[in-house]
């Protein structure tokens, strides 16, 4: 599957660093309501944001692998978990809605085979969408889960452009009904959080445990940096990849099948 990379030619003004600074301590000292009964509050913008507890470590870096040959072409289940959870709504126009998880279908060009397979934020050890952010709001945990803080996201796109997996969707109308655990802003950027708020209580991520249980489900969650993992055994034992792995994202979610 071929997916390109934007490439961002103009460096930083120097004026970006005090703006990041100001935004950065706005935000740590207040919270910002965006819908009624729904407050952000500053998520840190750095890589060791804390979770509850103060259990964000780099010791651990949370990944998913995914078989795709368990993965049916007209299954949607774990896109229907991740929408309720989570608080978005598939409309059916891929411009507008959100992409938080989506299916799709990758072919074969030499022999016309077909696969479907789920497409979320790669939650990348490298994410180009860190590096292109002017603000800092586009962020990885030092546990490797990949954010975007609210508070300071200005909307560019400049990361939507950078992602090579199409993973980031703009908010473009007001909301209601949002979820607590996982607040959204009109005119910022979002993505996968890999249920982060379930992961923060030991939880697998909604998808993950949507996912039919036959032979064992498509989805599997885990610590990429435990050997004793079930993740890190299925990829020490069986062949897997990483997708547009050329780009050297060295993305936290992998496939196996593919």
């Amino acid at each position: 599957m071929t997916m390109a990379r934007a490439s961002a030619n103009q460096k930083p003004d120097k004026a970006y660093p005090d703006r990041r600074d100001m935004l950065r301590g706005l935000a740590a000292g207040i919270g910002l309501t965006i819908a009624p009964g729904v407050t952000l509050y500053a998520l840190g913008g750095a890589a060791e944001a804390k979770a509850p507890g103060d259990r964000v470590t780099s010791k651990v870096r949370w990944g998913m692998l995914i078989d795709v040959n368990e993965c049916a072409d007209g299954c949607t289940e774990c896109v229907t978990a991740c929408s309720k959870e989570n608080g978005w709504a598939d409309t059916g126009n891929p411009r507008t809605d959100a992409q938080w998880i989506r299916k799709v279908t990758v072919s074969d060009p030499k022999t016309g085979a077909t696969q479907s397979l789920p497409m979320m934020c790669q939650h990348c050890a490298e994410p180009p969408c860190v590096d292109v952010c002017p603000t800092g709001a586009s962020f990885k945990r030092a546990d490797g889960i990949v954010l975007v803080d609210k508070h300071i996201c200005i909307g560019c796109r400049y990361c939507m452009l950078a992602c090579p997996y199409g993973a980031r969707s703009f908010i473009h109308e007001p909301l209601e009904d949002q979820k607590p655990h996982a607040p959204r802003g009109k005119g910022t950027v979002e993505s996968c959080t890999l249920c982060v708020h379930r992961v923060d209580e030991d939880r697998a991520p909604a998808c993950v445990e949507a996912c039919p249980a036959e032979d064992g489900g498509a989805m599997l969650f885990g610590d990429l940096n435990d050997p004793a993992s079930e993740i890190s055994k299925r990829i020490a034992k069986y062949a897997t990849r990483q997708i547009r792995d050329d780009l050297g994202t060295d993305p936290g979610v992998r496939y196996q099948n593919l």
